[in-house]
């Protein structure tokens, strides 16, 4: 992607993997652990979609123990006692296998990297560092700023503001194929990393291109 001067990574489910807070305690969880971990990324993501639509705003550590607290609700068979562990584990996050190759590979080109997140500073501040990949960021850029989440263009724009560029010198990175709708709205060079093969969609907003992990990216040409 020879053309794109800063590379933009999503965090959560494109750097970390959202389901190993539930992956360290799956024995304890007991058989439900997938579908628990499932839910509990879905209602996440769900009220910061429906907080931004009606003009409100919750951080998303908040948003994260709120969908927690529902997901315990929605599956009794996994013990609420394990509620302080989760979250502990929420905060670092294991990163991908790929993520930190890919970054390495990225920085040693000269190439600008920052991460465009939901979370807030602490919760990146935490994972980053965990995962010891704060050294290959720029910026770590969180939409506390804003008080709004991806996909309103406001988010987007704290990478355009922060690094001086147009929207087409950025390359952005994320699994989550609705960000990667948002981000080739606002014209970024979107890639999105589909990991888990999910169909297409958002057939107007389509990705520059599609891989299927991080590996791949540092040998695309845009």
């Amino acid at each position: 992607m020879s053309g794109a001067s800063v590379y933009v990574f999503d965090a959560y489910g494109t750097l970390f993997d959202v389901h190993a807070a539930i992956a360290r305690h799956r024995a304890a969880a007991g058989p439900d652990a997938e579908r628990f971990s499932e839910i509990w990324r879905t209602k996440q993501l769900e009220y910061a979609w429906t907080l931004t639509l009606a003009g409100h705003y919750a951080d998303f550590w908040t948003l994260t123990e709120r969908a927690l607290d529902y997901t315990f609700d929605r599956v009794p068979t996994v013990n609420r006692a394990l509620r302080t562990k989760l979250l502990d584990a929420y905060l670092t996050l294991d990163a991908f296998a790929d993520a930190r190759a890919a970054l390495t590979e990225l920085k040693a080109r000269g190439q600008r990297i920052a991460i465009l997140s939901n979370g807030t500073p602490h919760m990146l501040k935490a994972a980053v560092e965990a995962s010891g990949i704060a050294a290959l960021c720029d910026a770590v850029l969180s939409v506390d700023v804003v008080r709004m989440y991806k996909p309103r263009p406001e988010v987007y724009t704290l990478v355009t503001d922060r690094f001086s560029v147009e929207a087409g010198d950025v390359a952005f990175v994320s699994s989550n194929r609705w960000d990667i709708m948002g981000a080739a709205s606002f014209g970024f060079r979107a890639v999105w990393v589909n990991r888990s093969q999910m169909p297409q969609e958002y057939p107007h907003q389509p990705p520059a291109h599609t891989v299927p992990d991080l590996s791949a990216l540092p040998s695309l040409v845009l």
